[in-house]
């Protein structure tokens, strides 16, 4: 997600009382071949904010133990009356939620074959299914969930957002197994708290035929009938599937070598230099970092409260931004598809991981492209000028300060999260460049990208990447220290 131009925005009037208020807030390449992957196949009907779905889970077991239970993060109850964990935070709430209190949910209505089910979880966000029979290791299983998903009107990732539904997180995902057990995703307001391993995923979605639906993975068909349009998509190798529908969208397309890039747009004066910076930034990454994932790319203006949201294969960009954060959050968007979409972190608990090597790769775009206006040193400046000014606030408020960075979402205040994760992620990449070189730290970069596309990195993974011992002491130092950068 790309927060950091809408958060400068929001902050430049009378910064330093809202930093002291903030401060207070609670704080691919492919799959790994070696294992069959799960699969998604999802059939679906969207009228009148509310969508119908049926989802047919195709389970491999791949843990290397027996499993008796699947559960399911529900991300949609994040959007219930009542939830305990609000999807958007005080200071984005009146611009997310433009008509006034709304609200939304998932109600799951059955799941088949199985010998029991139910929601739960700290925040009724779990679908706890218990097996009809064991799966051992290696083998498979399927189940059925039907569910209906009601939308608030928000301009959020799952809601209607003004001139478009957007149906971000719309279906029940499997939730990590790890260290024996499942990691269920409580749905903090900081940051993205996702985290979950990639699958194959065929999704049909049934809309009004004025719809026209931006999507991750490739378009199959789309066919109209009876005042109905049916859409049929296919991704291969992918963490999470998300759809964008409207009736305003103009399309321009490029290629960019053998990817296709989509940009869907209503608001913009210009949409085909985005969509000529889409493709300069896929060519740019595959180059710097390895071979993009996927055959498309799709990036959708769209109404949303920050600046913007990966999901694989497809990017948000919020409608209402200036050209320059416009471009900045763009290219955000696309780095994450190197990382996140392809190399998979768990950013509940990591979020500087993806987040902070996506601000750097975007500074690596913007170093070679000086048109923009976005320079090493400016950029740089910024981070470095954003982590001292929290340090001292805080440290005169408080006496001490805590900016280490391996923390839950639900950790962090509002404005801090934005200073660890953005800013000081940002300079650890550097430092690890400064400390490394131009050609070893690329190369880590690229071995970090063939390795783990299509899994789960965790920090210590990410360091084993680069030669030596020097980027675990830069990392542990950044992530464990409290000094001023």
């Amino acid at each position: 997600m790309c927060i950091r131009s809408r958060t400068k925005r929001i902050f430049s009037v009378a910064a330093a009382a809202v930093l002291l208020c903030l401060l207070w807030l609670p704080s691919f390449v492919g799959c790994a071949a070696e294992h069959p992957r799960s699969a998604y196949r999802i059939d679906a009907a969207y009228a009148d904010g509310t969508l119908t779905a049926e989802l047919a889970f195709a389970y491999q077991n791949d843990t290397g133990t027996e499993q008796r239970e699947l559960w399911f993060n529900l991300y949609g109850n994040a959007y219930r009356e009542g939830a305990a964990y609000a999807p958007v935070s005080p200071s984005f709430s009146a611009r997310a939620y433009y008509a006034g209190e709304s609200f939304g949910g998932m109600e799951v209505h059955s799941v088949s074959p199985c010998a029991a089910w139910e929601v739960c979880g700290e925040d009724q966000n779990i679908l706890r299914v218990r097996l009809a029979s064991p799966v051992p290791a290696g083998g498979s299983a399927e189940v059925v969930i039907a569910y209906t998903l009601t939308l608030a009107r928000v301009r959020h990732r799952t809601g209607l957002a003004g001139q478009t539904v957007n149906l971000g997180n719309f279906y029940p995902v499997l939730c990590v197994w790890e260290q024996g057990a499942y990691r269920p995703c409580v749905y903090a307001q900081n940051g993205d708290p996702f985290y979950s391993a990639c699958a194959d995923y065929a999704v049909e979605l049934a809309v009004p035929a004025s719809y026209t639906a931006a999507a991750s993975g490739q378009v199959l068909s789309a066919n109209v009938s009876g005042g109905q349009k049916t859409y049929a998509f296919s991704l291969e190798n992918a963490r999470d599937f998300a759809i964008v529908l409207s009736e305003a969208f103009t399309v321009e397309q490029l290629s960019a070598g053998d990817v296709t890039v989509l940009y869907y747009s209503y608001a913009d004066a210009s949409p085909r230099a985005t969509a000529e910076l889409a493709r300069d930034c896929l060519l740019y990454f595959s180059d710097a970092f390895g071979e993009y994932a996927y055959s498309t790319y799709s990036v959708v203006q769209t109404g949303f409260c920050f600046g913007g949201m990966e999901y694989p294969a497809l990017a948000f960009v919020a409608d209402d931004l200036s050209a320059e954060d416009a471009a900045y959050t763009l290219v955000h968007e696309t780095a994450h598809q190197w990382w996140y979409a392809a190399v998979g972190s768990d950013q509940t608990l990591h979020a500087w991981q993806d987040e902070g090597l996506a601000e750097y790769s975007s500074l690596l775009y913007f170093e070679k492209n000086e048109a923009f206006g976005f320079t090493r040193e400016g950029l740089l400046r910024a981070a470095k000028g954003m982590l001292n000014a929290y340090y001292s606030v805080r440290e005169q408020l408080l006496g001490e300060v805590d900016t280490t960075m391996d923390r839950p979402l639900t950790a962090f205040g509002e404005y801090e999260y934005v200073v660890i994760a953005y800013a000081k992620g940002e300079l650890l990449f550097d430092a690890l460049r400064e400390a490394l070189g131009e050609r070893r730290f690329f190369a880590g970069l690229r071995r970090y990208y063939a390795q783990y596309s299509g899994k789960l990195a965790a920090p210590e993974q990410l360091a084993a990447s680069f030669p030596g011992s020097v980027a675990e002491k830069i990392i542990a130092a950044f992530c464990n220290g409290s000094a001023k950068v």
